[in-house]
């Protein structure tokens, strides 16, 4: 899938969706935007992820589905995303994956990811559901809080034929590594993000860093994704995410919503996901971010709308 490919997907869909999304039609028509005014995939307008809260964001109908859930503090609304078939988003999932690091069965997947196993509606915990799935592993699994026997498991798996594969919360692998002094050099280490209220907020290289020192792990991997996507990007070190091709990263101006940001200068994040055909594909999210040369990106923060102003000064 070429940038022509991409494009044109992009605009296809653009189309589509302004036309049988009531929300998303309803947002352009705000904007007092003519959908066939539209005729370059930069400038499709792209619409605020916090309608996901408010809003059941669907194209066209379908008679079953699974909504999908964000987590939430107490007292704040959750985003929804519908899904109609869970297998096909596992597949798409398993595919992403694939792309940068080769196929689940040659994993040992074992899984810390607290708060999200403990709710429903996680669209992490469908997909890890998958990963396990498909990795046919008898030692892949969740290990909630039980970080002894996680730590013995990685100790039997030493060595093993197949690779081990630690997926975790945040701020579980800072509890784990605070708990354990182990070598995991040869683990394939990816956090998730995430410190749900449970520890102190820390910049990715320092946890990063407090990881790669405890559990000597030669590089923390990252993921990147969000209820309101289908897709992902991976970090294989440093915070830089690789998206795959119909998943593309462009920023905006933090004080101009209508402003595109160049690259190399921070600004919020707005996604377009071409897999989220049955939703939005195009969906401005409250990260800050900056994205490189060749379209790979860093998350720089969350972006509140008291701290929008003159952030970007910030962090240039």
């Amino acid at each position: 899938m070429n940038a022509t490919d991409v494009n044109d997907i992009a605009l296809r869909l653009f189309y589509h969706q302004a036309e049988h999304n009531a929300v998303y039609k309803a947002y352009l028509q705000g904007l007092r935007i003519r959908p066939r005014q539209i005729t370059e995939a930069n400038q499709i307008p792209y619409l605020p992820i916090s309608f996901f809260k408010t809003h059941l964001v669907k194209t066209g109908s379908w008679s079953h589905e699974t909504l999908f859930t964000s987590s939430g503090t107490t007292g704040h609304t959750t985003s929804r995303h519908a899904v109609e078939d869970v297998q096909r988003y596992g597949r798409h999932c398993e595919r992403i994956f694939e792309r940068f690091y080769g196929p689940l069965a040659n994993y040992h997947i074992l899984a810390l990811l607290p708060a999200y196993q403990e709710r429903t509606g996680s669209s992490l915990i469908a997909m890890m559901d998958w990963f396990i799935n498909r990795s046919g592993s008898p030692h892949s699994g969740y290990f909630l809080y039980d970080h002894d026997r996680l730590a013995a498991k990685l100790q039997q798996l030493r060595g093993d034929k197949r690779k081990t594969l630690l997926w975790g919360v945040t701020f579980a692998l800072l509890d784990f590594a605070d708990r354990f002094d182990m070598d995991l050099s040869d683990t394939l280490i990816i956090e998730t993000g995430g410190m749900k209220g449970r520890r102190k907020e820390q910049i990715r290289q320092e946890v990063h860093a407090f990881l790669g020192a405890r559990l000597n792990a030669k590089a923390v991997h990252s993921e990147y994704g969000m209820t309101e996507l289908l897709s992902q990007a991976y970090s294989q070190g440093e915070g830089v995410f690789e998206a795959p091709p119909w998943l593309r990263v462009t920023l905006r101006d933090p004080d101009d919503p209508f402003l595109a940001v160049e690259r190399g200068r921070a600004g919020i994040v707005k996604v377009m996901d071409l897999a989220n055909a049955q939703t939005c594909c195009f969906i401005e999210t409250q990260d800050l971010g900056r994205v490189a040369q060749n379209g790979n990106f860093e998350i720089l923060g969350r972006v509140d709308n008291s701290d929008i102003r003159g952030c970007n000064l910030l962090v240039q």
